[in-house]
């Protein structure tokens, strides 16, 4: 049996849609072509001219009297080398510790110094987290007190370890077992 081969359709029973589809979508997409554009416009938004804030603030006049009402109640924190320390002053405009001062205790007297920075490390042990001062100790205390700490944590490490590897003593019978 042969297979009937299909006969190819004539020209004239082509279905026309889909030619008069094209000729719109390009009649259309020439359309949006050739329309006018709008000249982009640029808007001015008026910019007010700020000075940036300034991060330090400068004093033309220390005020001594606060630091001495504070440093009396605090100052038995301070650490002092050759009766001279530092210490920072909680600022609540700059809402920071950002007055810093040099004390000089002289006898029973105490002689304050504005200073622009601390030359110490900063008190990190001893002292009340909600303290109004940051205290300040030298350099070799902070590291006198690091090597203590260090020696701590190993006794701390090696006792555990000498308790987790020590062996538990045998319970013998009677018969020496």
């Amino acid at each position: 049996m042969d297979t009937p081969t299909p006969k190819t359709p004539s020209p004239s029973q082509l279905s026309k849609t889909p030619s008069w589809i094209s000729i719109g979508f390009v009649l259309g997409a020439l359309f949006v072509w050739l329309l006018p554009r709008p000249e982009p416009t640029v808007i001015e938004v008026p910019v007010k001219a700020e000075e940036p804030q300034t991060l330090v603030v400068t004093r033309t006049k220390p005020d001594f009297s606060e630091l001495e009402a504070v440093f009396s109640e605090w100052g038995r924190y301070a650490v002092w080398e050759h009766d001279l320390t530092e210490l920072a002053l909680w600022d609540v405009d700059t809402r920071q510790f950002s007055r810093f001062y040099e004390i000089l205790r002289s006898g029973g007297n105490y002689y304050y110094r504005s200073i622009a920075r601390l030359t110490r490390p900063v008190l990190t042990h001893g002292v009340k987290v909600n303290a109004p001062m940051l205290f300040t100790e030298p350099e070799s205390a902070r590291q006198e007190w690091l090597k203590q700490k260090d020696e701590e944590t190993w006794k701390g490490i090696s006792n555990s370890i000498r308790l987790q590897t020590t062996p538990t003593p045998r319970t013998t019978t009677g018969d020496g077992r």
